[in-house]
């Protein structure tokens, strides 16, 4: 994970490295999507009572498999996706599962913080955290997925804000 911070806000990068269970990738194979959330708040240091927060900001992927044109389908919003509509999203199609998986895993560049939002003699923190969200699958996955160690994907870092700017 690598924090950035310029006059424009500050920026998170990222490379989230895990593989998919087999079971996960046989619902997937099957046609049921999964959906990936990716977290990242921003605290400032506080001694007298807890931090701050100062924002919260999140990122929804959605992963399909569309078994007609034999493709992956992958949509990322910044608010949870539904069936009943796309919001706002981008969409994109891989041929397959590892360049969608490449995509997922790598977080460039995304802003987590407006530059107002982050005072300069203050220490901040940054807590980021990845999984996959097993409350959007159908009730069944739900249901099974329980205490399932196979449906577990998450990681999560937190980091120092340091002083020093972007150049």
């Amino acid at each position: 994970m690598r924090l950035e911070r310029t006059e424009d806000g500050v920026f998170l990068s990222a490379n989230v490295k895990f593989d998919l269970p087999a079971v996960v990738q046989d619902a997937l194979l099957k046609g049921i999507s999964m959906y990936f959330v990716a977290e990242a708040e921003v605290y400032r240091d506080r001694w007298y009572w807890y931090d701050k927060k100062l924002s919260t900001t999140v990122r929804h992927m959605r992963l399909s498999y569309q078994p007609l044109t034999r493709r992956w389908r992958l949509h990322v919003a910044p608010g949870a996706i539904s069936n009943s509509g796309l919001g706002v999203t981008l969409g994109q199609n891989f041929d397959s599962l590892e360049e969608a998986l490449a995509v997922i895993q790598r977080i460039s560049r995304w802003k987590i913080a407006e530059a107002s939002d982050i005072e300069p003699d203050s220490r901040h923190n940054v807590d980021f955290r990845f999984r996959l969200d097993v409350s959007q699958l159908p009730r069944p996955f739900q249901i099974g997925a329980v205490g399932q160690p196979d449906w577990r994907i998450a990681a999560s870092r937190n980091q120092r804000l340091t002083v020093e700017s972007a150049p």
